[in-house]
């Protein structure tokens, strides 16, 4: 069995792939493209975003790609500055219509805050008002399980007070170099499933001494170890790629990482992203 053919359980008893493909930064004429050659790899969990611009070829991708789509995974994620209930509904739809599925497997609120105020502001209520509209769609069987993103542990008690449904995953940047162990142990706790984008960082982390020695040690790649790195924190992982070559090595992680290496990827500390420190999920905020 390979990783691609692994699940894991959410709490509401939804299967989810352990290993997914991640499509930011894919253009919306080529992300069809690129889901279809992701599902003739093996992949069945595809993660997209109302940000990204390609929810449209997501969708084409997904209806096109040859396999029935019930054995699909797709999520996607309510835009960051929706703050209330009528907004939020609306999206919903938008995102069912603009993909062209009957129904979506996981959505998220992608932030706590819009984007251009990222970890400032208090938008407890909006959150609060999306949260209901997503229960109401996960009600309606519009979407399978619901969850949130970039949440921290503060955020997450905030959507608990007066909710009918916890969480079922929070999506957060995790990588060696960034494992952020009190809000994994957090949602653990919480039975609230944490899926790891960006499983190997941006920039310069990929060019770490201490990682790529690592890597030479078990005789793959520095992404590969990133990527099992994740799974072995018992987190979903999501790279992105729209390269197939980079997506059949992504899924070859079937090695162990020890014990006393986990440990010194936990106390890792490699965070400079290059180019992607503008991004507010980067930046440091």
């Amino acid at each position: 069995m390979t990783i691609l053919n692994e699940t894991t359980t959410l709490a509401n008893g939804v299967e989810i792939p352990r290993l997914g493909l991640g499509t930011w930064f894919i253009d919306d004429d080529k992300a069809a493209g690129a889901v279809r050659a992701a599902v003739e790899v093996g992949y069945r969990n595809i993660d997209t975003a109302q940000a990204y611009g390609n929810e449209r070829g997501v969708g084409e991708g997904v209806r096109t790609a040859g396999v029935p789509r019930t054995e699909l995974f797709v999520s996607t994620k309510l835009a960051a500055e929706i703050k209330d209930h009528d907004h939020a509904v609306a999206a919903i739809e938008g995102s069912l219509a603009t993909m062209g599925l009957e129904y979506i497997d996981l959505m998220l609120i992608h932030s706590p805050q819009p984007w251009d105020e990222f970890r400032g502001g208090d938008y407890a209520e909006g959150n609060r008002q999306a949260w209901r509209a997503l229960e109401e769609a996960h009600e309606a069987g519009k979407l399978r399980s619901i969850g949130v993103s970039n949440f921290q542990q503060h955020d997450l008690e905030n959507i608990l007070t007066g909710s009918t449904v916890t969480p079922h995953v929070n999506q957060l940047l995790v990588h060696a170099g960034n494992t952020p162990a009190e809000l994994l142990a957090y949602c653990r706790s919480k039975q609230i499933l944490v899926e790891a984008y960006s499983p190997f960082g941006h920039g310069a982390i990929l060019e770490n001494a201490d990682i790529r020695a690592m890597a030479g040690k078990y005789g793959v790649s520095v992404p590969q170890l990133c990527i099992r790195y994740t799974l072995q924190l018992g987190t979903v992982s999501l790279p992105k790629t729209a390269n197939p070559e980079h997506m059949r090595a992504n899924a070859e992680v079937d090695f162990e990482i020890s014990g006393t290496d986990m440990a010194a990827l936990r106390e890792l500390r490699a965070q400079d992203y290059g180019e992607h420190s503008v991004f507010p999920v980067y930046s440091g905020k």
